[in-house]
């Protein structure tokens, strides 16, 4: 999809009028800040930047399994740095997906619908970007349309895109919300994380169970609490 993408970030100082240059006295505007519109518009690879052949790639898996004390020629791991590569092109497909295509379909038929939709559960698995191992959860969704609605199974995809790549939970969270705030204009946006990580779990301080969460609001989520405390309480349900 060929869109139109505007900065996002925050003027540098220097760019300023003097004008515009706040006093140090004011106090600095609470709002989170805005990602740039690259990390959530458009698919991470681009085709003229230079990468890895597959055969280096292998090479490198044959080398890791030479580093931790295994004999990476003995018949069992003969066809592991092949089997390795082919998992990293399936959990990293994300990174040669759209986000914004997946949302750039809408529908008007909503018989003049004003309140929120919320997709509840959808489950993921993503990759720390600090240990390369997996971290899984459930992603809520919900955002107030303004005359158009985009299908429920887009909300699926577009987590799935984001968590298909290396990622930080707070960054996954903040993306996710940021490309539908930005392509469907919605008069809000809310979206809630819980994910256990194995970075956590299974090695470091190996405490299995425990669970992060992470929120991010924007438009009449961010701004009006009672529709936040909404958004927590169908999330959560009686039955959870």
């Amino acid at each position: 999809m060929d869109a139109l993408i505007k900065s996002l970030r925050p003027s540098k100082p220097s760019d300023l009028k003097p004008s515009e240059v706040k006093s140090p006295d004011v106090a600095p505007e609470t709002r989170p800040a805005e990602l740039d519109p690259a990390e959530f518009l458009a698919a991470a690879v681009r085709a003229d930047l230079p990468r890895p052949s597959r055969a280096e790639a292998e090479h490198a898996v044959h080398t890791l399994l030479s580093y931790i004390g295994e004999n990476p020629d003995r018949e069992g791991l003969l066809d592991t740095p092949r089997r390795v590569v082919e998992a990293f092109d399936e959990l990293y497909q994300g990174y040669h997906q759209c986000p914004a295509e997946v949302l750039d379909r809408t529908f008007g038929e909503t018989a003049g619908y004003d309140d929120f939709v919320l997709v509840r559960d959808i489950e993921f698995t993503s990759q720390c970007e600090h240990h390369m191992m997996p971290f899984y959860g459930k992603a809520h969704i919900a955002y107030t349309p303004v005359e158009r609605v985009v299908g429920l199974s887009k909300l699926a995809r577009l987590t799935d895109i984001f968590a298909r790549r290396l990622q930080t939970q707070e960054h996954l969270t903040a993306q996710i919300a940021a490309a539908i705030d930005e392509v469907l204009k919605p008069r809000g946006v809310a979206v809630l994380i819980e994910a256990e990580h194995t970075c956590m779990s299974v090695r470091g301080v190996a405490k299995h169970g425990a669970m992060t969460f992470t929120s991010r609001f924007t438009g009449m989520f961010r701004d009006n609490p009672a529709e936040q405390a909404r958004f927590l309480s169908l999330v959560r349900g009686s039955n959870r």
